[in-house]
């Protein structure tokens, strides 16, 4: 990344300085500098955003001085212009902060009207360079970056459903396992995010242009497993619940004897959805120990504790679709126990 920046900043200075620029251009490094981000997946977005804040950010400082002396007045109202006109050219509601930082340099400099071309020309030229050396000098490989993160995904997600397991009948151990689980189901918010940055960065990436539909198929499987934050979440938050209520009930001991299985299986769900394997076998032999579960322990405190292992393998491999020939009324399938389990309080 640093070798990156380096190359692209000098190549970006030079070209200025051959454009005709008087004095060292120092703004055209600046590009590089500070679009180049350490973020895998970053594109020339950053690149386009950073040219447009400048050319705002210069455009307001100058109409500003124009009208007001340096003042705190004046820096009132080039502060507060500029917040308000980064909302709407930064990436998505995401504030751009470029505009203020340069309307406040316009109204800073002695001379703001040379400050202000110089400013928007040079980083003009330093972000052209920027988006033509960017993609092919070492360009991100989101494929890469998108399978280690469903390595680390299959890994990490049956760990926190196995921590709640284990806390049960615990409160102390509960409570703490409920704060882990919730910085875990963020990690897997911001991994949906993350998902869509790969895609993007495909956009502006030739020499990666076969690896699309690798890397388009791989983060809709991450962002379906991504899913399961919220599950992993209500588990921690049942198993919280029940451990203060109901302490060391036999209710609480068989779940921690019958559900570290289930959780080792949805592990294979998971791993095999991430890693291009079909998790279908998987997700059967999963539901048939909740339904081994279910027969053996009907009460209410299973049922809550079921309901989050459904979700996610119903996520991973929607379940088969009811069969039209009636069934028995004595007989119950899977299906019917996962609507029992949705409907119980």
């Amino acid at each position: 990344m640093a070798a990156r920046v380096l190359v692209i900043g000098t190549v970006a200075w030079q070209v200025t300085v051959w454009a005709g620029a008087r004095n060292p251009p120092i703004y055209a490094a600046f590009a590089p500098l500070m679009a180049l981000r350490s973020d895998p997946f970053s594109s020339l977005t950053a690149v386009a955003l950073r040219i447009v804040g400048v050319i705002a950010g210069v455009a307001l400082g100058l109409s500003v001085v124009t009208l007001l002396t340096p003042s705190l007045a004046a820096l009132v109202v080039v502060l507060g212009l500029a917040l308000l006109v980064g909302m709407f050219v930064g990436p998505g509601p995401v504030l751009n902060p470029q505009v203020g930082l340069s309307s406040l340099l316009v109204l800073s400099n002695p001379a703001p009207d040379a400050y202000g071309i110089t400013r928007v020309w040079e980083t003009a030229m330093g972000g052209l360079v920027t988006m033509v050396l960017a993609p092919l000098l070492w360009p991100p490989h989101p494929h890469r970056e998108l399978t280690a993160l469903a390595r680390e995904c299959a890994e990490r997600l049956p760990v926190v459903l196995m921590g709640s397991v284990a806390a049960l009948g615990d409160t102390a151990a509960a409570q703490d396992n409920r704060i882990a689980v919730a910085a875990e189901a963020e990690w897997l918010l911001r991994l949906r995010e993350q998902t869509r940055d790969a895609e993007r960065a495909m956009r502006f990436n030739p020499l990666r242009r076969k690896q699309r539909a690798q890397v388009a198929d791989l983060a809709a499987r991450l962002r379906t497993v991504a899913q399961a934050g919220p599950y992993a979440d209500l588990l921690a938050v049942e198993a919280e619940a029940l451990s203060a209520r109901d302490g060391q009930s036999p209710a609480l001991r068989r779940a921690r004897a019958e559900l570290p299985a289930v959780v080792e299986a949805t592990g294979r769900v998971v791993d095999g959805l991430l890693t291009g394997r079909d998790p279908a076998g998987d997700a059967a032999a999963a539901r048939r120990l909740l339904d081994r579960y279910r027969t053996g322990d009907p009460q209410a405190v299973a049922v809550a504790l079921r309901r989050p292992f459904h979700r996610v393998l119903d996520l991973c491999v929607p379940p088969s679709p009811p069969s039209a020939v009636p069934q028995d009324r004595g007989h119950r399938g899977s299906a019917d126990a996962r609507d029992d389990d949705s409907s119980a309080t």
